[in-house]
């Protein structure tokens, strides 16, 4: 094989390049470079290598010269792409696993070699390539590595390698003071040890072994400030977080040495709606930074113990922060006022599906929060489970390069290179709004709990252990030898803080001390007070201002009658001709023009999933969007809508943090079908319903899931109703099930103006089919005149006469009225149950007393007996009935499914449990039909 045919691939590219610069002008290359080639000699004219590469010049050097130059600037490459596989990433001393290309032997060339090439052949520093190799070397390949050959813009490369080649964030060239550095360490592991000796046995889930994750958080909240940032919005989990509280939040010492006093407090006659809290390393906290030019708030958002979790909360919390709503339109989002930071474990960044979901929204348009540092704290350990059983890459930080985001590992023993690493990430974040990670690796002193023996399962890490000296100690033995401070300042150091901890301990009164995270009650009855209604003349203005296009606007033919049919909806007062869709448009529009904005985000909003929303309208011939909300004459707030990616579970999420951030803002995420929620059940169940007794916080944001039994199978018809209902209790959320476009109306209204005064999750069970069924459709008196309405009496029957009550919740009451059956049940009446929780018992009670000569109270519904409502509401009835008649059940039988896979079955079923309502015998032919 010729010389030309080996020499290949970017490196050869270089030089080849370089060289025909030479040829073509000496003066355009460097003077050592121009010394290296002029001594180079030529190939004869008729060598076959000079035509067997099409790239090479005219003239070629020496294949023995190009051979050295080329291999001295692949070194320099491979030092640069996989010095980070050579570095002292280990504080317990594991051996890097090195790479072939980082061999000089490998590359072909020795140290004599690139003591005789110049240095700007490789592009370093020094006289030599071998004084630029050894200077990479000591950047690469020392207790940092840097991780960037995946990243593909050209421009984050270059700024990237110029910033770490340079050595402006080093601590060579921004020196740290060194004696700080100690002082904080000191009260890190002081405050480890103190809680270690004072509570032997409660859990803290210390930050030992990745101690200079406070003093990187200190810089990079010094160089934030120093940006004039004005939003810290930090996420982690319980690893560490106490201690994070302690000296990031400056929460005080005395709070946290009182929730391990455990005290519990005792104030008769106040109700709190069964507040619990949560165990002290999951609560939350924040700070406001004074002393700088801007002030700056810090939050640390609650977390249980799903760890990753947290991470689209976070970005949720950083982008409402960032948004400004105060004017119609769309809302704008300024990046440069806010910042999360994302603290992950190393078992849980690759092994948590929400990281990568979360990951996916850091550059989509509704979600960008103009980019976030992510610090995975790495003991090289999840709970007992070696790296080795719970990944499957290199690093744990290998899933970020799948998103092209700069990654470097370091070696949380090595200080000044964790301060180093923290100035650059908010650099680069500054200067590109990209995430940035940082792979902080250490190890864990304990076992997964102060009360684990890591021993059984890790025996040779934890030898190493216990034989290693903190990082502490380290540093101070490295000031000391350096002759900066001596051993007994080391040491006072150490009694002052353990001092002032046993001062705190001994002084503090536990009950009074402990901090109360329990939330503001409500004014009682304020939501039955609320006032939804809004004048006819008002609505059919706003009706006017959304079906107002912009000159020139195409809309698509099928869409354009739509809008004219909506537009002549509200002529008739009392005619039921407003759908749903634009009933929640008016809801709306009416609240814009009050102030309040909203946010509406979900998989495939902006259409609808079942083509009925269309709140954004695409021009047929040029494609270009227009949103009547963001162009609403009287709107005084921002409208903002977002079509999600195809996640739940961080898209929920996301939104929950968005709500928790900015309350006074409505906010609603609609799943595709609702049975999709369950993929989001994490955030449901850990944040979102337990949210007030857990962490204080009263979270607001509605859901919307659309439900009900259509024959179209297990993962389309239910929203699974029983699992909401399972978790509400204490006045914790709202549940309801509307079935009328009014009510609906009535219900977003009432929601949004209880955002101030009595905020609570809403779940709404939406239609489907029943979109455009003209029975659920309303008047605009209704809407005008009515308010909500938790239960629906049936206005065609007799009380005196009635002998059945049915009572239902959704879609089946559709199915019940609409069938045949109900013309000729005259002793029939059939109420609806709109709002299952909190339980309108006042309502129902009125109902049930207006039947004196009821023979049987039938609750009915599609969902199987063990799903839907029955099991919630069977005990609450009884108690109600109180024996004056049998309550019986209708509906299908228990199953594990949530409906039948064939449309037939289904059909077949439906009508059994209707016919089966409404006959007089109830007596049904279906075998999967249940009679109690």
């Amino acid at each position: 094989m010729t010389f030309w045919n080996d020499f290949t691939g970017p490196n050869a590219a270089y030089v080849i390049e370089l060289y025909d610069r030479y040829l073509k002008d000496p003066t355009s290359v460097d003077e050592a470079t121009r010394r290296a080639f002029e001594g180079s000699t030529q190939p004869t004219p008729d060598d076959s290598a000079v035509s067997s590469y099409s790239s090479a010049p005219a003239t070629a050097i020496a294949s023995v010269d190009m051979r050295k130059i080329a291999g001295a600037v692949a070194y320099a490459a491979a030092i640069r792409e996989y010095g980070h596989a050579a570095s002292a990433l280990d504080p317990l001393g594991t051996p890097p696993p090195g790479d072939p290309a980082l061999d000089l032997a490998f590359q072909g060339i020795t140290e004599d070699d690139l003591h005789a090439l110049p240095a700007s052949l490789v592009g370093g520093k020094g006289v030599s390539a071998y004084d630029a190799c050894e200077v990479l070397k000591s950047i690469y390949c020392a207790t940092t590595g840097y991780d960037f050959d995946h990243i593909r813009n050209p421009s984050e490369r270059d700024w990237l390698r110029a910033a770490v080649e340079s050595g402006d964030y080093a601590s060579a060239s921004n020196p740290v003071d060194d004696v700080a550095v100690l002082t904080r360490l000191t009260e890190v592991e002081s405050f480890e040890l103190f809680i270690h000796r004072r509570f032997p046995g409660k859990h803290r889930f210390s930050i030992e072994g990745l101690d200079v994750l406070v003093p990187m958080m200190d810089m990079v909240i010094t160089e934030l400030a120093n940006r004039r940032e004005r939003n810290i919005l930090i996420g982690m989990a319980h690893r560490g977080r106490l201690n994070v509280l302690a000296h990031i939040l400056n929460k005080p010492y005395r709070q946290i040495l009182a929730e391990f006093k455990d005290p519990v407090r005792r104030e008769p006659g106040r109700d709190y709606f069964g507040w619990t809290g949560d165990v002290k390393y999951h609560m939350g906290g924040e700070r406001r930074v004074t002393d700088v030019q801007v002030d700056l708030d810090i939050k640390l958002a609650p977390n249980p113990s799903h760890l990753e979790f947290v991470n689209p909360v976070v970005e949720g919390m950083a982008r409402a922060a960032g948004t400004d709503v105060s004017r119609p339109g769309a809302p704008t989002f300024d990046a440069g006022v806010t910042q999360p930071i994302l603290i992950h474990g190393d078992a849980a960044f690759p092994g948590q599906g929400v990281v990568s979901e979360t990951f996916n929204l850091f550059n989509l348009p509704g979600y960008t929060t103009g980019g976030t540092l992510h610090i995975i704290t790495n003991n090289q350990l999840g709970f007992t489970t070696d790296p080795i059983d719970s990944r499957s890459t290199l690093y744990a930080s290998d899933l970020a390069k799948g998103f092209k985001l700069p990654i470097v590992h370091v070696n949380a023993d090595d200080p000044h290179a964790c301060l180093a690493v923290a100035r650059l990430a908010v650099a680069f974040l500054t200067e590109f709004q990209r995430d940035f990670v940082i792979d902080l690796i250490g190890y864990r002193r304990w076992g997964h709990n102060e009360g684990d023996d890591p021993g059984f399962t890790q025996p040779l890490m934890y030898q190493k252990v216990t034989q290693h000296e903190t990082v502490r100690r380290l540093w101070a033995n490295a000031l000391i030898a350096r002759g900066v401070i001596t051993e007994a300042d080391a040491s006072a150091l150490v009694d002052q803080k353990m001092n002032a901890l046993q001062a705190e301990l001994e002084s503090l009164d536990p009950e009074k001390d402990a901090p109360d995270h329990r939330p503001r009650l409500p004014e009682p009855g304020i939501a039955r007070r609320s006032k939804t209604a809004t004048s006819a003349e008002r609505l059919r203005n706003l009706n006017r201002g959304l079906l107002t296009f912009p000159d020139g606007f195409e809309q698509h033919p099928k869409l354009a009658k739509a809008v004219a049919a909506r537009l002549e909806s509200l002529n008739d007062a009392d005619a039921p001709t407003i759908q749903w869709a634009t009933a929640e448009e008016l809801a709306f529009a009416s609240l814009l023009e009050e102030g309040v904005p909203i946010r509406l985000t979900g998989q495939d909003v902006e259409r609808g999933t079942y083509n009925q929303r269309h709140a954004v309208f695409h021009d047929y011939k040029t494609g270009a969007r227009f949103t009547p909300l963001q162009a609403l004459p009287q709107a005084t707030a921002a409208y903002e809508i977002h079509n999600s990616p195809l996640s739940e579970m961080a898209a929920l999420g996301f939104e929950y943090g968005y709500n928790v951030q900015e309350p006074c803002r409505f906010v609603l995420w609609e799943a595709q079908y609702g049975d999709f929620f369950n993929s989001a059940q994490v955030i449901i169940d850990e944040f979102i319903v337990s949210a007030r007794d857990k962490f204080g916080l009263t979270p607001s944001l509605v859901l919307l899931l659309p439900h009900g039994y259509e024959g179209a199978g297990p993962d389309h018809s239910s929203a699974r109703v029983e699992r909401f209902l399972q978790s509400a209790a204490n006045l914790n959320m709202r549940i309801a099930n509307p079935t009328t476009a009014a009510n609906y109306f009535h219900l977003l209204r009432r929601q949004a103006l209880l955002l101030e005064t009595d905020p609570l999750p809403l779940v709404v069970l939406t239609p489907k089919s029943l979109l455009r069924n003209p029975l659920v459709a309303s008047s605009l008196n209704d809407l005008a005149n009515g308010t909500w309405q938790a239960v629906i009496d049936d206005v065609r029957a007799v009380p005196e006469t009635t002998r059945r009550l049915i009572l239902c919740n959704g879609k089946i009451y559709i199915d019940l009225v609409s069938n045949p059956l109900r013309e000729t049940s005259t002793a029939i009446a059939i109420a609806r149950l709109e709002q299952l929780y909190p339980f309108p018992t006042q309502d129902l009670q009125a109902l049930l007393d207006r039947y004196t000569q009821l023979e049987e109270v039938i609750w009915v519904q599609e969902e199987p007996e063990n799903m839907g409502a029955w099991e919630f509401v069977r005990p609450l009835l009884q108690t109600m009935i109180d024996g004056r008649v049998p309550l019986r059940y209708i509906g299908r039988g228990r199953m594990s499914s949530p409906a039948e896979g064939s449309a037939a079955l289904h059909q077949q079923n439906q009508a059994a449990l209707v016919a089966g309502a409404l006959s007089r015998d109830l007596v049904v032919s279906a075998q999967d039909i249940v009679i109690k």
